[in-house]
């Protein structure tokens, strides 16, 4: 499978090209508008994880659609394991201030 990719100053387009005899008709979709640093962070998981940019797209949205929702017991029983690793450690009010200061711009 070969693709097609259509760079211009506003949008990229990713298009496959297929041959009817390589594969049954598909669906096709086209992304426009991707921000340079997603592309070039999708560009990059494709060659981690050694596919091309078309399958690794497929690969993601295959990933996020098929994902498992948790149960909410199963969510608050690791919320509780979280607490209580957490009990351990006793944090001032300076310090949780300071680390608000810091994570805003």
């Amino acid at each position: 499978m070969t693709e097609i990719l259509t760079q211009s100053r506003v949008n990229i387009i990713m298009e496959p090209y297929c041959n009817q005899a390589e594969f049954k008709m598909g669906t096709t979709i086209t992304i426009k508008n991707i921000p340079a640093g997603l592309y070039e962070r999708l560009k990059q998981s494709a060659a981690v994880h050694h596919r091309s940019i078309n399958s690794e797209v497929i690969a993601l949205i295959e990933e996020s659609v098929s994902a498992r929702k948790r149960k909410p017991e199963d969510f608050l029983a690791s919320a509780r394991a979280l607490r209580e690793k957490a009990a351990r450690y006793e944090l001032q009010k300076d310090f949780i201030d300071r680390a608000k200061r810091e994570g805003r711009p």
